[in-house]
């Protein structure tokens, strides 16, 4: 677990632009402001907004389960963010390092600033969190746990991580597919939840991910399983 953790505290995502529409009183141009420069533009590009269908589910025992798997999510989350912010500003910083002996350097102070300052909160996740936190870190950065632990580390320390946390049934080779796997489906469901009522800082996945597609397949699936044989 502490593997898993370590990776989600190590990277990191620095947005490069930031929107600011202002109008103009008399000729309904808008400017947008992107790293400092004002650009005159005649309409303003809105961010796509999911139209999430009633929650339903078929018995008592759905209704529990998604609740526990919300409270889950809700709590792993940040550090999958976290991941994700992290990866980028440390890429940047590597690759603004020429010797091989100042990247190793850079890197493990970073390793042992978040051990020292962050291991002791994110040892309290349990086994199952873990596991979404491995989907998760794959969602934000677009690649498993394993191989970021193999890009930073080395291929012999990712695979002996990955058999450790199989030993709690944790695959860091974990992804994170909506439309293959249910509990991913409702993660996703749950994430866009809490990202409208902003309960969530919302923060886009490294991949497309169709939430539509997703819902459809699992409805069907959900209507067959329903459905009453005829006799």
């Amino acid at each position: 677990m502490k593997y898993i953790l370590y990776i989600a505290l190590l990277f990191s995502v620095v947005l490069s632009a930031q929107e600011d529409p202002v109008k103009q009183d008399s000729t309904d141009v808008h400017y947008m402001y992107i790293e400092g420069d004002s650009i005159p533009v005649t309409s303003v590009e809105l961010r796509e907004v999911l139209v999430l269908p009633n929650l339903k589910f078929k018995d008592r025992e759905a209704r529990v389960r998604y609740i526990i798997l919300r409270r889950k999510t809700l709590k792993v989350y940040p550090y999958a963010k976290l991941a994700a912010e992290r990866l980028e500003a440390l890429q940047e910083r590597l690759d603004g390092l020429k010797r091989k002996r100042d990247k190793k350097r850079y890197a493990k102070i970073i390793q042992n600033y978040i051990e020292d300052e962050f291991s002791a909160e994110l040892k309290k996740l349990t086994k199952t969190e873990g596991q979404i936190l491995v989907k998760l870190i794959h969602r934000q950065t677009g690649k498993t746990t394993f191989d970021l632990i193999k890009e930073l580390r080395s291929g012999w320390r990712a695979f002996w991580f990955n058999s450790t946390a199989s030993l709690f049934d944790i695959s860091l080779k974990k992804e994170f597919s909506p439309i293959d796997e249910e509990e991913d489906y409702l993660i996703e469901d749950i994430l866009q939840r809490a990202f409208q009522n902003e309960r969530l800082k919302r923060q886009p996945p490294a991949f497309d991910i169709d939430f539509y597609e997703a819902l459809n397949k699992w409805s069907k699936s959900k209507n067959k399983t329903n459905s009453k044989p005829k006799i």
